[in-house]
């Protein structure tokens, strides 16, 4: 196989982890959230640690909520993707990731927070208290 680096003359790091957040418009209850704005919180965050990151516009989705007897929650929910090197994914980063991703799940009144790694999904539904884990 080419090296793709070396054909197309790339010269930043390879991003070969896919992380992906979804971002709801809705709490749980249904109610809006202010979603510019964690779209905003959620694009600096993965600027500052893994360098950069793309909001793809809302697409329509539901959620069921277990919790509370397989209601059904629809939003429009923006996606926020980042190519990233796995040289950033340090304990550091990953700390930084989780005190975003517990923030806006607390403050956001989420029953799960969404987040895809290298291809797994990794839901968040019980959350740290601010300045804790």
């Amino acid at each position: 196989m080419t090296d793709l680096h070396a054909d197309i003359g790339s010269n930043t790091p390879v991003g070969t982890l896919q992380f992906t957040l979804f971002i709801p418009s809705v709490d749980r209850d249904g109610q809006q959230i202010g979603q510019d704005g964690w779209v905003e919180q959620a694009l600096r965050t993965f600027g500052a640690l893994f360098r950069g990151a793309t909001a793809f516009p809302p697409g329509r989705g539901v959620w069921r909520d277990d919790d509370r007897g397989g209601t059904l929650v629809f939003d429009d929910t923006v996606m926020v993707t980042s190519y990233v090197d796995p040289a950033l994914v340090t304990d550091t980063t990953l700390a930084q990731l989780r005190a975003f991703l517990h923030c806006m799940g607390r403050d956001a009144r989420q029953g799960e927070i969404g987040i895809v790694i290298d291809g797994q999904y990794h839901g968040v539904t019980e959350y740290d208290q601010p300045g804790g884990s």
